[in-house]
């Protein structure tokens, strides 16, 4: 984790890509099975993590589901948000990286 600069929820609502926190998740909802643009489908639940700058949508999919449960820290580095409804929500991506509970 040496060298990331992490920034606060806040300042990542406004951001599309390279994002990187660090957060603890608050609640964690149950997983559904979502049907994929590309075709098949995957697993996907909805999180929210807080920070002291407030709380925001994490949406984790199919493998990370299972790793993440409320009160663990998380650290994401190189993060993309999207907006579905309206409502900001960040992702790992393809190209990001998610720790658990990062030492």
């Amino acid at each position: 984790m040496s060298g990331v600069e992490f920034i606060k929820i806040s300042a990542a609502k406004n951001m599309r890509s390279g994002v990187n926190v660090l957060a603890e998740v608050k609640t964690k909802g149950e997983k559904r099975n979502v049907n994929l643009k590309t075709g098949g489908n995957v697993d996907v639940c909805d999180a929210v993590i807080m920070d002291e700058t407030g709380e925001m949508k994490l949406t984790l999919w199919a493998e990370d589901i299972d790793k993440v449960k409320s009160g663990d820290k998380i650290a994401i580095t190189n993060g993309y948000i999207n907006a579905f409804r309206g409502e900001p929500s960040i992702t790992k991506g393809k190209f990001g990286k998610m720790e658990i509970n990062p030492s």
